[in-house]
């Protein structure tokens, strides 16, 4: 039977699905269908990208298997990975589509001589946690001011130098005693389990830390066996773990009351605490300061209102006040007969002049003065003045004043008057 003919069977023609649909339905089955898990093999054809992620293949004598290690992930191993070297990682799968080809996405890498160790740590956390042992409402709140606190850990290690060096820097008041124990090794949990008992004992501890500084899965080991896991629990004291790095987490961090990334963190943790009640403290003080500045100067001005009217009582502030009014009664009346007089005089004065316009004396002046004002307008337009002041006046023989050049005729006797004299002349 051809392909034609088997696409018509049944009298319907088959869903044709392109390359980018059926890739994504085969995407869709594999993510959704293999939950994430733990992979053993050995690593191959590794590829470090300058952008930070890891590629390389996971191989047994059997298959291979491509892998991914992104960048986030990359920089939180410990794990040196080259190839040949036997692993453990933990991942989820993924289909990169445009290959159309399945890889795993890794989340954790550790060395395969640890994979026994893992699954112990997991198989160990799943059955306390199953009797209760890491409940949250079993943890207690750590003290507000601890004034002691006991550190479990090794005396030569970087972590007591780092929790000492910032609790000092932050300024913390208090006192803390190193508890030492081995953290790594045979008899390490034991120790630290004695240690806890000591400090239960002692009765000088406000909150216990316990911890170390980083490490692998076999160098932190102690505090994952369960009489110490069980003992943190038990503590009768505020316990606080810190263990290892960020990415490092042991069965002490679940049991413990509450879990600090680092030993740094713990002594951050403890000092903030204290940082919190000084500022407190301090801004309480402050605020007390103000109220009372506020109380004092509230007091002083009342008691200044008091003083005030006290002397407005008194004899002697009624007589000041009688003489204040006084004074300014007097002076008020003062203004107000000054304002009087001159205002009459001014009434005065405007009444006289009114006078002086109606009297015949101030009349005959003013007709006089006005006649002379006329007399000289009139002496400045007569023809002797203009005569003085340089010019002459042409005359014909009739004596008329020649006023243009057009009416002269040639041979014609003409009179030319000036201010001192009259001077008789032809015209050419």
């Amino acid at each position: 039977m051809k392909a034609e003919d088997e696409l018509d069977l049944g009298g319907n023609e088959p869903r044709v699905e392109s390359v980018s649909e059926f890739t994504r339905r085969v995407k869709a089955l594999l993510e959704g269908g293999i939950r994430p898990g733990w992979v053993r093999g050995e690593v191959s054809n590794l590829r470090a990208q300058s952008s930070g992620h890891v590629y390389f293949s996971l191989k047994d004598a059997g298959a291979q298997l491509s892998a991914v290690l992104f960048r986030g992930d990359a920089t939180r191993q410990t794990v040196k990975l080259r190839d040949g070297l036997q692993i453990v990682v933990y991942g989820e799968v993924s289909v990169y589509e445009a290959r159309g080809q399945y890889q795993l996405i890794v989340r954790a890498v550790i060395e395969d001589g640890v994979g026994k160790l893992q699954r112990e740590f997991e198989a160990l956390k799943a059955r306390l946690a199953a009797e209760g042992l890491f409940d949250p409402e079993k943890k207690r709140a750590l003290p507000v001011m601890p004034h002691c606190v006991g550190f479990i850990t090794s005396p030569t290690g970087a972590a007591v130098q780092d929790f000492v060096r910032i609790i000092s820097r932050r300024g913390w008041v208090g006192r803390v005693v190193v508890l030492p124990t081995k953290v790594q090794g045979e008899g390490a949990a034991a120790e630290m389990v004695a240690m806890l008992a000591l400090a239960q004992e002692l009765g000088i501890f406000d909150l216990l830390v316990i911890g170390r500084g980083g490490g692998s899965l076999e160098d932190l080991w102690a505090f994952n066996e369960e009489p110490l896991v069980r003992a943190v629990a038990a503590s009768t004291l505020p316990v606080i773990s810190a263990v290892g790095h960020e990415i490092d987490f042991t069965l002490c961090d679940f049991a413990a009351d509450i879990r600090a990334e680092t030993p740094s963190a713990a002594a951050e943790l403890i000092s903030s605490q204290f940082l919190a009640c000084a500022e407190r403290t301090s801004l309480a003080r402050e605020a007390i300061g103000a109220a009372l500045e506020g109380a004092v100067a509230r007091a002083v001005e009342r008691l200044d209102h008091a003083r005030s009217r006290l002397r407005l009582l008194s004899p002697d502030g009624q007589i000041e006040q009688g003489f204040l009014r006084l004074d300014d009664l007097s002076n008020r009346l003062g203004s107000a007969l000054r304002a009087g007089v001159q205002t009459r005089r001014q009434e005065f004065a405007d009444v006289q002049s009114a006078f002086m316009l109606l009297s015949p004396e101030a009349r005959v002046q003013l007709e006089s003065h006005r006649l002379l004002s006329l007399w000289k307008r009139l002496q400045a337009a007569s023809p002797k003045s203009v005569l003085h002041r340089g010019f002459a006046i042409v005359r014909d023989e009739a004596g008329r004043p020649v006023t243009r050049r057009a009416k002269v005729r040639p041979g014609q006797r003409l009179a030319n008057e000036f201010a001192d004299g009259e001077v008789r002349v032809r015209a050419d």
